[in-house]
């Protein structure tokens, strides 16, 4: 996707590159439809990934609140009538009630906000169900905590972009007792009747028979569930000696355990009663609908999983009968559990007994389990979404028999992301996240994208943590990449890249090392292990044994200091989220002590010698600026000048000046100054109160002592420092119609002192402002400064909540730059990256 706009600042084009969001915990959340996309919900947004690229392909803003779930119309159950569509329609629901349908377009993958429900459920939506009547008509429903149960039929249009119709059959009220789960589905052989089963808090499962005009009523409840049904699924019609007369509805709980329920059409002329067999045994209720009466029995019991049964799909029908009639349904269950498994079930042929067949999962120590398993339309796929906001999928490559593998899937933090940053060579992104986790993202050559580039992945997970992280920066300059990170405690933490790390960026980004050669000698450390509070990640070196490391502290192998060995391997291809989550881990070097509070706010110089951090405050004792000497990281100086937390800071490009915002709506100018000895001497040059309200963001001229500050009174404001004596505005730029949260500013020319700043907003919009400088003759005046809108990013680019950090990556040659990339990050969990042609 691209957005190109003028805007008088000359023609821009932007690209989105890369994506990477994790999925809201939540059951129900994640759908494959038939089109073979997958959709979740990322915070408030709808986000669409292809299983095939592993890249998420868009995020759909419209939603107010975190989207629980999602659902395909036509689902995977049905692609068999999705041969011929041009157009597919995905439902997602928000804690806040709201139903939005939208529309895929597939001949050029564009999507349409169609509409949003007229009648909203009063609180969070828990699941929403469908089936596919004809090509063209739906009917779904979808309930909440507020127990009510809406059923609706939506009619797609025949031309592009004409009207869904859209009509309300029932509103059903089921009581105090909140449903969680529902499936619905056409009765074999009673034309225009449907079956709605409804499950949750009580138990029991409740079947609801309706005819297409609408009004469903009780037909009976099954019981047999100990705990909490959280999954129902009916499968396609059943032939028994070619005729339809039979419907499989299978069911989980929280009980563990699962039930396949068998409804036999009991019709005088086709109702044989069946020698009582193994396979169904126990008789239930009898359903009526209109002049057809169902036997429903208990068809088997599959007992295998260890904890709650989150969820059980039927296996969609692979192959089309060519005389048109339905499908054959495979007699084939996927369960997925928070025992961190996801089974196959299938019933033996002699004796029709159900066994598992296939199991995958039994994931490492830091996965807490699944909450969802989904079937590919074709059947060979496999896919499960975690606790910890991952995705899981395995592809069945074998020929004649089952050979499941892991594959690649995108991922990303499943918390807002706080902030940023680029390596110094730029070979890779690193971000960090209130998920408590820091990630690297890299292109990784050989792996093409859509765009026809390499693809990014998420390559390392250096640090996980026991805090939500806030802040962190990259050490410029020479020697082993290092980063320091400040979560919501008062030590900054210091983290130094593996030879691991080291060799797998080697592989990703396929360039001359990055590093000196002789660094990967000296670097001894081979990775890190987790301590057992998974607060501090200790080196393992590159010659350790086993009886070493015990030696460091642990006398036995089974202590409470100590967890399962991780295995630091380098990787010639994107690792998965296994191997993510445990082999990857950065060693901590220094932790830096003196903050009062929890750290808010870092920032590197560009010679890689001091770092810069605050902290949150109330007083203007906490709101000091520590600075700490790269290397020895010792505190060098303590900067006084806020009374409320910094929000950020920024040394100048020639490292001489270090500018401050803060919540105190001021901002400081503090001159630095290096003395031969390696002291450090801090003089407030300017402090102003500069905005409003609370100014979050700034960014310096990359060819100058000018910098712009954006505030929540929605205004960008840029100052110019005269003579390092004091500062002067020059320009305000017009009034956005957002909290400004973000800037960064890139220099693209430097004769014409001309470059871009990105301005991100509240409301997960950014905007790019052409900047063009002109300095007077007298050195006493105050440069000159035209602004110009140069575009717009398209919403469907932008995040759909506040942007918290936008960042240029460091191109080598700003004199003539045509291309650069902008990485941003924001509380709707994802982290973009986008290419700017100028």
């Amino acid at each position: 996707m691209s957005a190109a706009n003028g805007g008088g600042g000359g023609e821009i084009e932007v690209n989105r590159v890369f994506i990477a969001a994790g999925c809201n915990r939540i059951v129900n959340n994640v759908s494959w439809g038939a089109c073979d996309l997958i959709s979740f919900g990322a915070q408030n947004a709808v986000a669409i990934f292809c299983p095939k690229t592993a890249q998420i392909l868009t995020t759909l803003p419209g939603h107010k609140a975190s989207v629980n779930c999602t659902y395909w119309l036509p689902s995977n159950k049905f692609a068999f009538k999705a041969k011929d569509l041009e157009r597919h329609y995905l439902l997602s629901g928000d804690t806040d009630g709201v139903i939005i349908l939208w529309e895929l377009s597939l001949a050029d993958r564009k999507w349409r906000h169609v509409l949003q429900l007229p009648q909203s459920h009063k609180k969070g939506v828990t699941c929403i169900t469908g089936t596919m009547v004809s090509q063209s008509d739906a009917i779904f429903a979808s309930t909440s905590s507020d127990g009510a149960v809406h059923v609706w039929e939506v009619v797609f249009p025949s031309t592009k972009g004409g009207d869904c119709k859209l009509s309300c059959l029932e509103s059903l009220f089921v009581g105090s007792k909140a449903v969680v789960a529902l499936s619905l589905a056409e009765l074999p052989g009673n034309a225009g009747h449907l079956v709605l089963a409804m499950g949750g808090l009580d138990n029991k499962i409740h079947l609801y028979c309706g005819q297409r005009t609408g009004k469903f009523v009780h037909a009976c409840e099954l019981k047999g569930h100990t705990d909490w049904i959280r999954s129902l699924d009916f499968s396609l019609p059943v032939c028994t000696n070619g005729e339809v007369i039979s419907v499989l509805l299978v069911s989980s709980s929280q009980d563990k355990v699962i039930r396949i329920w068998k409804m036999a059409l009991r019709n005088q002329g086709t109702y044989r009663k069946e020698k009582i067999s193994l396979a169904s045994y126990i008789e239930g209720p009898v359903l009526v609908a209109g002049s057809s009466s169902y036997q429903i029995s208990v068809e088997s019991l599959l007992i295998g999983h260890e904890d709650w049964v989150y969820s059980v799909q039927w296996e969609p029908p692979s192959t089309v009968p060519s005389d048109g009639i339905a499908p054959e349904q495979p007699l084939s269950i996927l369960s997925a559990s928070m025992d961190k498994t996801m089974m196959i079930w299938k019933p033996e042929r002699t004796t029709g007994i159900w066994m598992n067949v296939v199991s995958v999962g039994e994931l490492s120590h830091s996965a807490l389990g699944f909450y969802g398993g989904h079937w590919s339309p074709d059947g060979r796929s496999i896919l499960a979404h975690g606790y910890g906001g991952s995705f899981h999928l395995w592809k069945n490559v074998g020929e004649d028999r089952d050979n499941w593998q892991p594959q690649k899937v995108p991922s990303g933090h499943f918390a807002p992301v706080t902030d940023i940053a680029w390596a110094r060579s730029s070979d890779y992104l690193l971000s960090v996240s209130h998920d408590q986790t820091t990630r690297v993202f890299a292109p990784w050559k050989n792996v093409a994208s859509l765009t026809g580039g390499n693809s990014w992945h998420e390559v390392a997970r250096p640090q996980v943590h026991g805090h939500d992280i806030n802040c962190v920066t990259i050490i410029q300059g020479k020697g082993n990449h290092r980063f320091v990170c400040g979560a919501d405690e008062k030590v900054a933490r210091v983290f130094e890249a593996p030879l691991s790390f080291l060799k797998t960026i080697n592989h990703a980004t396929s360039q001359e090392s990055s590093f000196p050669e002789d660094l990967q000698v000296d670097v001894q450390i081979l990775g890190a292990n987790m301590s057992a509070l998974g607060l501090s990640q200790k080196p393992i070196y590159v010659n350790a044994t086993r009886e070493t490391q015990d030696r460091d502290g642990n006398d036995g192998f089974d202590t409470l200091e100590s967890v399962p060995d991780a295995v630091p391997v380098v990787f010639t291809e994107p690792p998965i989220e296994d191997q993510l989550a445990w082999h990857t881990l950065w060693p901590e070097s220094h932790k830096l002590y003196g903050h009062g509070n929890e750290l808010f706010s870092l920032c590197c110089d560009h010679q890689g010698k001091l770092v810069a951090s605050s902290c949150k405050a109330q007083s203007t004792a906490v709101a000091e600026i520590w600075l700490w000497e790269v290397g020895s990281w010792k505190a060098m100086g303590r900067l006084q000048s806020h009374s409320l937390t910094v929000t950020q800071i920024a040394f100048s490009h020639d490292d001489k000046l270090l500018l401050s915002v803060s919540r105190d709506r001021q901002f400081s100018v503090f001159v630095i100054h290096r003395t031969g000895t390696g002291e450090i001497n801090s003089q407030l040059l300017a402090r102003q109160e500069a905005h409003k309200r609370i100014i979050w963001s700034c960014s310096w001229n990359p060819f100058g002592h000018e910098f712009a500050t954006g505030s929540r009174d929605k205004t960008v404001k840029i100052w110019s420092v005269e003579n390092e004596s004091s500062v002067k505005q020059i320009l305000t730029l017009p009034p956005f119609h957002s909290s400004v949260t973000a800037l960064s500013w890139v220099g693209l020319d430097r004769q014409r002192n001309h470059g871009l700043l990105a301005v991100g907003m509240e409301s997960g919009l950014i905007e790019l402002w052409s900047l063009s400088l002109s300095r007077p003759n007298d050195c006493t005046a105050a440069p000159t400064i035209t602004a110009a809108l140069a575009t717009k990013l398209n919403p469907l680019m932008c995040h759909v909540s506040a942007v918290n950090r936008l960042a240029w990556k460091n191109h080598e040659k700003p004199e003539n730059c045509r291309t650069v990339q902008l990485a941003s990050c924001g509380a709707d969990n994802s982290v973009r990256v986008f290419q700017v042609n100028v």
